[in-house]
């Protein structure tokens, strides 16, 4: 279930969650939070091409982060691991540009990235966004070896609303076999602070996003938890989520994933809250929680899986 509560992450997608830099000088220029955290991001770490076409639907383009190899993190022969990053803002908010930090923290460490826009409330309804997103993911199969990344090491991660939506299209296979493909294409996926299992829908403004009282069937993505063959997850939550109930949303899919046998890290952040979890990927925020090292672990590990 949602928080009312929750309608902060509406208004506010990002920002909330940078509101303690206040004090930083950088304030004074008029920046807003977000402004300042990706102007205090690293630009040598990576290279970008923003604004690439994967959709004609409005809202249908993404940015692709590359890796700037140096030492420590040089090219592999057979490409780049790949993580296709959607953004959170209650389905109604939110825009790729917002997440720099995310882009950078994950290309420095050697990976390139993928941040899709997709339509969001008023304009469409569920499912509309999985729909872009499978898009998105489709482009990502198809293009992105030309931008140095291996297509048989990808992986799926979210924030919040982002993070249903990742769930979905790796847990219900109808999204991704409407563009020709499956979710075992993944390596793995991310969930961060994810809403998986939130019906009765109690905060108002979401409410017509899924068609209360009337909820489309099977459109929470703990209805298909029960898959053995779903990819291994990575699921992190604040223990102390001020938006996002983490007993009966993350733990309750890490706990039906690993009863139907799907391999589950489970990570409870102490430090953090639902919004900074995701800012932790900034630099100067990093010391907040290990959520960076502990994703990026997490994907090194499915990358050792595939080469045995």
């Amino acid at each position: 279930m949602l928080p009312s509560s929750y309608a902060r992450e509406k208004r506010k997608p990002v920002t909330a969650f940078f509101s303690f830099v206040a004090g930083i000088p950088l304030l004074l220029s008029g920046c807003s939070p977000v402004q300042i955290i990706n102007q205090l991001t690293p630009t040598s770490t990576y290279k970008i091409d923003r604004g690439i076409r994967y959709q004609e639907q409005s809202g249908g383009r993404l940015d692709v982060y590359m890796p700037v190899p140096r030492d420590g993190y040089p090219k592999p022969a057979q490409g780049y691991p790949v993580v296709v990053f959607l953004y959170g803002g209650a389905w109604d908010s939110g825009d790729k540009q917002e997440y720099t930090f995310v882009g950078e923290a994950l290309a420095a460490r050697g990976m390139v990235v993928v941040i899709p826009n997709y339509r969001l409330y008023p304009e469409v309804r569920y499912p509309a966004f999985l729909q872009d997103n499978a898009r998105a993911v489709a482009w990502t199969y198809h293009n992105i070896a030309q931008y140095d990344g291996n297509i048989h090491d990808l992986f799926l991660m979210g924030h919040s609303a982002g993070a249903y939506n990742a769930a979905m299209l790796v847990l219900d296979p109808r999204w991704l076999a409407a563009v020709g493909l499956q979710p075992h294409i993944f390596s793995g996926w991310i969930g961060l602070a994810g809403p998986y299992n939130f019906y009765p829908i109690t905060y108002k403004p979401i409410r017509p996003i899924f068609f209360y009282p009337n909820y489309p069937a099977k459109s929470m993505p703990i209805d298909f938890a029960d898959d053995p063959t779903a990819p291994r997850a990575f699921l992190g939550a604040a223990v102390h989520d001020n938006l996002v109930n983490p007993k009966t949303n993350t733990e309750v899919l890490a706990k039906a994933l690993e009863k139907a046998g799907v391999p589950v890290e489970l990570k409870m952040y102490r430090r953090v809250n639902h919004e900074t979890l995701i800012g932790a990927f900034a630099k100067p925020l990093r010391w907040m929680a290990p959520v960076l090292d502990d994703v990026v672990a997490f994907i090194k590990d499915g990358h050792d899986r595939k080469r045995k």
